[in-house]
């Protein structure tokens, strides 16, 4: 029976101590999206990484620019010119935040659990405040986070100054997050 208690415990601290270790994800997507009358722009991008700390609620993502992929090639080289992203000067984005509800999450249970994150996003050089709304889903043990707001370009210094490209993109663009550690 002594020993049937003692496996018990730990087993518990076992599985406590692997939820609260930094977690990292190569499985995420970004994706923006821009609508203009002129046409919908989308681009994708498969080759971010992100950390989440379940004890301490910390999230971080790194977003190499470069790679997001359009479905016109004209598209993906305006995005990475000068004139708008400039991604040789500025190859990643980032965003170092926390999840500043962390008592919504049981990070030991299924569930889906609505949470707030907040930090720094830094896009273009550029590092502004951000708090957003994100889901966090738990399912057998495993982590999923997913997230979907709007930026604001001008925030960050992104923006064509004249031309066709200006007219096409619009000056807000909704960006979804999805990431599974």
């Amino acid at each position: 029976m002594k020993k049937v208690i003692l496996t018990m415990i730990a087993l518990v601290t076992i599985s406590l101590t692997v939820s609260a270790q930094k977690q990292v994800s190569t499985k995420t997507h970004f994706k923006f999206f821009s609508t203009t009358p002129a046409e919908n722009i989308e681009a994708n991008n498969y080759a971010s990484v992100g950390t989440i700390t379940p004890a301490s609620g910390d999230i971080v993502f790194s977003v190499p620019m470069q790679s997001f992929e359009f479905e016109k090639s004209l598209m993906q080289e305006h995005f990475n010119s000068k004139k708008f992203l400039n991604t040789k000067a500025n190859p990643k984005a980032k965003l170092i935040g926390k999840i500043a509800n962390l008592d919504a999450v049981n990070f030991t249970k299924d569930g889906t659990y609505n949470v707030d994150v907040t930090g720094d996003l830094t896009i273009n050089g550029v590092t502004k405040p951000i708090k957003e709304k994100a889901t966090v889903v738990i399912k057998e043990g495993k982590i999923s986070l997913a997230s979907k707001f709007n930026l604001t370009l001008a925030d960050y210094e992104i923006a064509f100054k004249g031309g066709k490209p200006s007219t096409n993109i619009a000056k807000t663009v909704e960006v979804t997050v999805e990431a599974n550690y």
